[in-house]
């Protein structure tokens, strides 16, 4: 059996080596400090070896999209395009009829996974965008590339200013650290079963079961000396309310009140509570019975007419503002219902 100096040598290589793989050498600016000489030549080498830093593959694009773009292959019957941004991956799908203002939902996590949402939008004219910057729990450092492909977004292909953020279970980490830093760039927030504390997932700190290889994995990513740090840490969504109230964004969350992997009462009952304290419009549907998935509803016309009601404009966004459901309120479905 290998000593534990040996497996803890081989867990901070591995974290090394995926900071190399998505951000390339700067993501090692907080932790060069730290290692010894021929720790540098390794994550040099580690750099050169990953994917990340090199250069992307290229991709054939058979059809056009406005502006001259190319677009790639096919998202549930809408034109897809495929490229890179910032040494990520992204995708751009383009509704048939796009809404005025070139509006835009961008999925934070879990591209493809519960469509439902995703495609009732695309039917209802918004654009839908995704980049991936890996599984590392809307860390400072991925969040640089989210501001890349913002930038990318809109000034290249000319979206709306004010995406609509969609998390998705812990892609509320990405959307809620996002909209903190960047309140003027965000049209609403949809979350569907957000983390909203890690201390709670993946933590397990609570009574949510928790994941303790994310957890150690989130604890590198933020560049924590350890354990002690990351629950000391006041960068949950939960903790970075109040500039997101000032700048009144409207929240959706849309949960299980069974689900024992992201508990409601220490995600979303909390940005809740605390979000309306400080004068937010938060908004709250409820599927009664329904644990941590599945994502989304049947029906998705009520997250549909949140967003289009909050993002929109003219007569599409008056349409949607009187069958919304109402800032402020609880709506709770029964089991069959969602």
């Amino acid at each position: 059996m290998r000593d534990d100096a040996a497996r803890l040598h081989d867990r901070r290589v591995n974290c090394l080596r995926k900071s190399a793989c998505r951000y390339g050498a700067a993501g090692f600016h907080l932790v060069k400090k730290k290692m010894t000489f021929n720790r540098r030549k390794l994550i040099r080498s580690l750099t050169a070896l990953v994917g990340c830093a090199a250069t992307p593959p290229t991709f054939s694009f058979p059809r056009s999209f406005a502006g001259g773009e190319s677009a790639g292959s096919d998202y549930h019957g809408y034109a897809l395009k495929n490229f890179i941004v910032d040494n990520c991956y992204a995708h751009l799908v383009r509704p048939d009829q796009p809404l005025a203002g070139n509006l835009w939902v961008w999925r934070t996590m879990f591209w493809d996974q519960f469509p439902g949402v995703d495609l009732a939008l695309l039917k209802a004219g918004f654009h839908l965008a995704f980049i991936n910057v890996g599984n590392t729990f809307g860390c400072p450092d991925a969040m640089k590339h989210f501001d890349a492909f913002y930038t990318t977004m809109t000034s290249e292909y000319g979206l709306s200013h004010k995406p609509a953020l969609e998390g998705l279970s812990r892609g509320g980490l990405y959307a809620y650290r996002w909209a903190y830093v960047n309140t003027d760039k965000v049209g609403c927030i949809y979350g569907d079963a957000p983390v909203c504390d890690m201390k709670s997932w993946p933590g397990g700190k609570g009574k949510g079961r928790g994941d303790a290889a994310s957890w150690q994995e989130a604890i590198c990513d933020y560049h924590f000396s350890g354990e002690v740090e990351m629950m000391a840490f006041k960068g949950n969504p939960i903790d970075t309310l109040a500039p997101i109230a000032r700048a009144h964004i409207p929240i959706l969350h849309v949960c299980g009140d069974a689900d024992n992997v992201v508990p409601k009462d220490e995600n979303t009952d909390i940005v809740r509570s605390r979000y309306m304290a400080t004068g937010g419009s938060f908004t709250l549907i409820v599927k009664e019975g329904c644990g941590h998935h599945p994502h989304g509803l049947a029906n998705s016309k009520p997250i549909v007419d949140f967003i289009v009601a909050n993002c929109g404009h003219g007569k599409a966004a008056k349409d949607a503002r009187s069958q919304a459901p109402k800032p402020g309120s609880i709506t709770m479905l029964a089991s069959g219902q969602w």
